[in-house]
C-alpha cells in the first residue's frame, strides 16, 4: 500500500506542482487549502506524513496549530513545516510544536523528496522485529528503537521521529563526539545545521522537564555532541 502524504498548502499552484510531483514518486497524495479542512480530514484519518504551510489563508500562523493538533493525534507522524518563511525564530516555533523538519519553497524537488523519504525510512523501522541492537541502556536512559520509547530515569521522554533518530544516534556512542554530518548519516537525516541546533535544543528542555540537573547532550564545540555517560 502506497504511503499517504497529506499537503496543507493554499498556494494552489505550489500545492498541486508538488502534488504532481509526489504522486508521480508512487505516494498517495492528499491535499487541503486551509487549517479547517484539514483538521476535519485528520479527525477522519491520519496521513503517513504531513507537508504543512505556516501562513495559511487569512491565518498567519494556521499551520503551527494545524500542527499541534496532529501532535496530540499522534506522537511520532512525520510532520515538515513548507513555508516561505526563512528566519530563525519560525524555524525554532516550528520545531517546538513538534514538527520533525521545517523546510523554505526554494527547496529543490529532490531535496523534498530525499527528506520525505529519510522520514519514512525512519518510521519503516517500528516495523521489523526486535533485537538486542534495539534496546540501548546508558545510566538513567532507556531507549527503545523498536518502539520508538525513550524514559529517563523511569520517566517516560515524548520525542518526535527525528528527535529520537537524533538521540540514539549520541547515545548509541556514549562518550564518543558524533559530528553533525554523523548525526545526519546515522539517523538517515538530511537537514541543515540550523535544523540539527534546533532539535538537539529541544531534546535537551524535554530531558529537564523532567530533570532539572539533566545534562547528559554535551555540545563539543566545531566538532558536534556526545551522550556524557557519567
Amino acid at each position: 500500500m502506497s504511503k499517504r502524504i497529506a499537503i496543507v498548502e493554499d498556494d494552489p499552484a505550489i500545492r498541486d506542482n508538488y502534488a504532481s510531483a509526489l504522486q508521480k514518486q508512487g505516494y498517495d497524495v492528499v491535499t487541503y487549502s486551509t487549517r479547517t479542512q484539514a483538521e476535519s480530514a485528520f479527525k477522519q484519518r491520519l496521513p503517513d506524513l504531513a507537508v504543512i504551510d505556516i501562513g495559511l489563508h487569512d491565518e498567519i500562523d494556521g499551520g503551527f496549530a494545524l500542527c499541534q493538533q496532529l501532535r496530540s493525534l499522534s506522537n511520532t507522524l512525520p510532520i515538515i513545516f513548507f513555508t516561505a518563511r526563512d528566519n530563525d525564530y519560525d524555524t525554532i516555533c516550528g520545531l517546538r510544536m513538534g514538527a520533525d523538519d521545517y523546510l523554505t519553497k526554494d527547496i529543490s524537488l529532490p531535496h523534498l523528496l530525499a527528506r520525505i523519504a529519510a522520514l519514512f525510512r525512519r518510521t519503516a523501522l517500528l516495523n521489523q522485529p526486535q533485537s538486542p541492537q534495539d534496546l540501548i541502556h546508558t545510566g538513567d536512559l532507556k531507549m527503545d528503537a523498536n518502539r520508538m520509547t525513550v524514559s529517563w530515569k523511569e520517566a517516560p521522554i515524548d520525542l518526535t521521529v527525528t528527535e529520537f533518530w537524533m538521540l540514539h544516534a549520541i547515545a548509541k556512542y556514549a562518550g564518543h563526539v558524533k559530528s553533525r554530518q554523523q548525526l545526519m548519516d546515522e539517523s538517515k537525516m538530511v537537514v541543515d545545521d540550523t535544523t540539527i541546533t534546533s532539535h538537539i535544543k529541544r531534546i535537551r528542555k524535554k530531558f529537564v522537564e523532567t530533570d532539572a540537573q539533566f545534562d547528559r547532550i554535551e555540545t563539543v564545540y566545531g566538532m558536534g555532541y556526545r551522550w556524557k555517560s557519567s
